[in-house]
């Protein structure tokens, strides 16, 4: 089985360019087409790429230059889900978000006219030989929140038959971008960290209806990937947040280990930038002894541009592999620079910065 993995990875956005804002402002207010807008974002994703490249990374994203969120403008694209504005934002520790939401509007399924299709496939086309191009997408398990499913009883007989529509619209989606091209693609996850939180702050009843809901999440990702091509490299990012250099949520692993273990990805992506993180005690069992799985520990931050001190980091990565195989270990960022638009509170200068630390630090462990 062919699967990528390299050690050095990034989870996937990168800091908007000014170019771009100031383009995603101009098309809003219909200055601009969305043909021109396409060919600036071009433009600087083919920029981006050369950068990734000679920064030394093997696989390659657009850095997210076409969407607004890591994961709305991909939700509301579905087939049976639209946007709207809830009266609450996302309130970060220090910053809160704008108010956009999605929430179900009909039967769930794949819409084969969605406009990441397009990204990929500009993006595979600019790629160069011997490097990967990585889709990201949010995880299914970003719609069993934030009343995003609220309303799936109006349009569902049940809550599973819901679940196996989204289930499948996920397997035709991912499906769809292997016919493109793709061979890795990425489902980013903050809904594991928001378990974390409400499995260490419950009890009885309340704590056994998120225990159920986290199996839920389990039973409908692994459906989602069944039967998906083989030489697919499929990964996820656990999240707990980022938003202008803030966070959400907090919490080990430890509680939540078990059912990342049951999860059919080849590559997990684990913040461990800080303290909130925990210890490395639960990555034995996310890994659970499959040799083909790769932990990406996320040891450097994306929040501050200070760089790591490349001894203390090599010391981390030692005492992870008490518990998993330097073989089966990786470095990134804990997540990548701009999750919304907005961006992290640090420079594109930085951002490249960080990268080159990250390499210069695989370079020293793994080769």
């Amino acid at each position: 089985m062919s699967k990528v993995q390299h050690h050095f990875d990034h989870v996937g956005s990168y800091l908007r360019p000014a170019k771009l804002k100031e383009a995603r402002d101009q098309f809003a207010s219909g200055e601009i087409s969305r043909e021109e807008l396409l060919d600036i974002q071009d433009e600087l994703v083919k920029d981006l790429v050369h950068h990734e490249v000679d920064n030394g990374l093997k696989v390659v994203t657009d850095g997210e230059f076409g969407r607004s969120w890591w994961h709305l403008d991909f939700l509301w694209e579905l087939t049976g889900y639209e946007a709207y504005l809830q009266e609450d934002s996302y309130k970060f520790h220090g910053a809160n978000t704008r108010t956009t939401n999605v929430r179900v509007a009909g039967k769930i399924a794949e819409n084969p006219d969605h406009p990441f299709y397009r990204d990929f496939e500009y993006l595979k086309s600019i790629t160069p030989e011997g490097v990967t191009p990585k889709i990201t997408i949010p995880s299914p398990s970003m719609v069993f929140r934030d009343g995003r499913s609220d309303l799936a009883l109006d349009f569902y007989d049940s809550r599973e038959d819901y679940l196996n529509d989204l289930a499948q619209a996920y397997h035709d989606t991912i499906q769809r971008f292997y016919d493109l091209g793709a061979r890795y693609v990425q489902l980013d996850d903050t809904t594991w960290a928001f378990l974390i939180a409400k499995l260490n702050e419950t009890s009885g009843d309340e704590h056994d209806s998120y225990r159920a809901q986290a199996q839920e999440i389990v039973d409908t990702i692994n459906k989602a990937l069944t039967g998906l091509p083989e030489d697919l490299t499929l990964a996820t990012h656990i999240c707990r947040g980022n938003f202008k250099s803030t966070y959400l949520y907090e919490g080990g692993y430890d509680v939540v280990a078990k059912y990342l273990g049951q999860l059919n990805y080849d590559i997990f992506f684990l913040e461990y930038d800080d303290n909130r993180s925990g210890d490395f005690t639960p990555l034995v069992d996310i890994w659970n002894h499959r040799d083909h799985v790769e932990l990406v520990l996320g040891v450097i931050t994306s929040k501050d541009p200070t760089l790591e001190d490349v001894d203390k980091i090599i010391a981390r990565l030692q005492e992870a592999s008490v518990y998993v195989p330097y073989k089966n270990l990786g470095i990134s960022t804990q997540c990548g620079f701009a999750s919304t638009e907005e961006g992290n509170v640090l420079t594109e200068e930085d951002q490249w910065q960080k990268l080159n630390l990250i390499k210069t630090i695989r370079d020293k462990v793994w080769e």
